[in-house]
């Protein structure tokens, strides 16, 4: 695919052709390399066919070679000015890991079987964020596939895969890629990563791909002695130095990202890209590296009839992410919504620390059902200054919003999930109002069917300096909450083996109840138009703080819900409605869910009035009688 933007990018200028190596067929490969100060490259093939071939100097930095005796899987290095050799920045995969040559691949040659596959409308996803290390026993690629066909039985309609840029060893998150191009060797490698993604498509789930524009990771990063210039000691981001998207040499950074984004639509067919951290993406240019990022993925839409989304997590509550390129905004298709989580999880846990004190009454709720953001352009006693802005006019579908993530269960002291720390009516409360939200859903991989295991932080580098620097960094950042207990050794590998998924479990007592809770939330919300991202106008709010009751009356006359949450562990008092009929759909206490035995009535209507009693912790779905 040709990378289009809102502006002309210099690089596009100078060198049309892909950057990275580009096999050509007949053992011919074109190796593009973007090293502006080198006075001298080579390419350094290794093993059977090692040769060293002087690479052809550009503009703009640009050094080109085509290659004869050269087929898929041989291996490179790059030497600049007869230094050391280093892997290439735009490899495609790293069989040795981030510090071993780098391999030719033929990305034309895998064979396709989703030709008719035009992805899924952005309205009806119901996102299932997976990471593919511990998702399965094998932690690969090929370890996920079998469990795809239970998710689509679940109702999911995305799975998102955390970061998959190749890290040192094989425990990690993912957020510490050094190779954006190169799919983790561990993982499977790209042929496993396409095997995964078509065999999501023939059972119709979309595949999100998390990407981090916002930095690299410490170890295996090569990017500086290709160009320092990728960087800028201008800004500054909790990783470090950053990347360089508005200074001298930004046009090449720049590129060289927006072919990372692209490659994943075109090689990987990736239906979306959840980017990591944008508000650590720093860029004053008058046209930003996220406006160039949405005009190439609306190029590719328009140019493909395929849907390809960019779904971007921020802290901002910042709206103009989500507006229109063409009124100012950066026109990022949804976002992940940080409030909504944050006063979930207050009321369902009483956690205040950090910034849960921001974060208090059911009322809190109301405002984030209403409009996305709590904090939108009021005073935060935690941030200590107004924050946010209005996200006036904007869709639920823009928003994703979860209960439980990577973030907000690994960056807990122990990486603990709410399935250890909640009752079961709390987790089929947490599970209702997150699936019945107007926005998009998203679930964390076990959380269906009440995994227990924890989820905590886990790397695998080799320096031990940067071992014990992490586990500096992890003790203190725990430090601003008060949790009790020992911060898990991110380096160990029991650490890493204890966050494995017990899918045994799904099938199990409590754990079956909860997953066919989750079900039937979901099926209502699919099958169900009023249930679904309805327009604001069509969803009444109300919030009583005191009895920690909160209703939503969703959709129009003649197709309206009522629902009731109760967030309080005992019971609470709810008005009956003074008119229409009422006929209850959905009652968590039902012993089919695991309940006692529900006292709340089947009809409510003229014989029913006053108050209604909600157990603790209760979800209760009416609907209205037509006619």
């Amino acid at each position: 695919m040709t990378i289009t933007a809102s502006t002309t990018l210099a690089s596009a200028a100078t060198s049309t052709a892909r950057l990275g190596a580009t096999y050509l067929g007949n053992d011919r490969c074109r190796f593009v390399l973007w090293a502006p100060r080198a006075d001298r490259v080579d390419l350094c093939l290794v093993g059977d066919i090692a040769r060293l071939l002087p690479m052809e100097r550009s503009t703009s930095g640009y050094w080109h070679l085509n290659a004869d005796g050269v087929p898929p899987g041989a291996r490179y290095t790059y030497r600049l000015n007869g230094g050391p050799e280093r892997p290439d920045p735009v490899s495609r995969f790293q069989p040795e890991g981030p510090h071993g040559p780098s391999a030719v691949v033929d990305a034309a040659s895998f064979s396709w079987t989703d030709v008719d596959w035009t992805g899924v409308p952005l309205k009806d996803y119901v996102v299932y964020e997976v990471h593919v290390g511990t998702f399965s026993p094998e932690g690969t690629f090929a370890g996920a596939i079998p469990f795809l066909a239970d998710l689509k039985d679940l109702g999911v309609t995305a799975i998102e895969l955390m970061p998959v840029a190749q890290f040192p060893g094989e425990r990690n998150w993912g957020y510490d890629g050094v190779q954006p191009y190169a799919v983790q060797n561990s993982y499977g490698g790209p042929e496993g990563l396409r095997t995964l993604v078509d065999a999501a498509h023939q059972v119709g789930l979309a595949v999100i791909m998390d990407a981090v524009y916002n930095h690299l990771g410490p170890e295996g990063n090569y990017l500086w002695d290709f160009a320092p210039d990728y960087f800028t000691d201008r800004y500054r981001t909790p990783w470090g130095t950053a990347l360089n998207f508005d200074v001298a040499y930004s046009d090449e950074v720049r590129r060289y990202f927006l072919e990372n984004a692209a490659m994943w639509p075109t090689e990987f067919h990736i239906d979306a890209l959840r980017l990591d951290a944008v508000h650590s993406i720093i860029d004053f240019s008058a046209v930003s590296f996220l406006s160039d990022l949405a005009a190439m993925a609306d190029g590719y839409m328009a140019k493909t009839n395929r849907r390809f989304y960019l779904i971007g997590e921020s802290d901002l509550n910042d709206s103009r992410l989500l507006r229109p390129r063409e009124g100012g905004g950066y026109g990022l298709h949804a976002q992940w919504s940080d409030d909504f989580h944050h006063i979930l999880h207050v009321l369902l846990t009483g956690e205040r620390d950090g910034y849960y004190s921001d974060f208090e009454t059911v009322s809190q709720l109301k405002s984030a059902l209403e409009r996305a953001y709590i904090f939108n352009g009021v005073y935060s006693p935690y941030r200590r200054r107004r924050h946010g802005n209005s996200s006036e006019g904007l869709r639920p579908e823009q928003f994703v919003v979860s209960i439980q993530n990577h973030d907000q269960i690994g960056n807990r002291m122990r990486g603990e999930r709410l399935a250890e720390t909640q009752p079961f009516p709390s987790l089929k409360l947490a599970a209702a109002v997150t699936i019945l939200s107007p926005y998009l859903p998203m679930l964390f991989m076990g959380e269906e069917y009440g995994e227990q295991a924890l989820f905590p932080y886990f790397v695998s580098h080799t320096d031990p300096a940067l071992i014990e620097a992490i586990r500096k960094g992890r003790r203190e950042e725990m430090a601003t909450f008060n949790w009790a207990g020992e911060v898990p050794d991110p380096a160990g590998e029991e650490t890493f083996a204890r966050a494995k998924l017990h899918h045994e479990q799904r099938h199990e007592g409590w754990h079956d109840t909860l997953w066919r809770w989750y079900q039937a939330t979901i099926t209502l919300r699919k099958t169900l138009p009023s249930l679904g991202p309805i327009p604001i106008a069509d969803l009444t709010v109300t919030a009583d703080d005191a009895a920690r009751v909160l209703t939503m009356l969703r959709g129009s006359r003649g197709s309206r819900y009522l629902i009731a949450f109760n967030f309080a562990s005992t019971p609470s008092t709810l008005t009956a409605p003074d008119e229409g009929t009422w006929e209850k759909t959905l009652d968590s206490e039902d012993a089919v869910w695991g309940g006692d035995t529900s006292n709340l009535p089947d009809v409510l209507g003229p014989d029913v009035s006053g108050t209604l009693t909600l157990p603790p912790y209760a979800v209760v779905i009416w609907r209205e009688r037509q006619g």
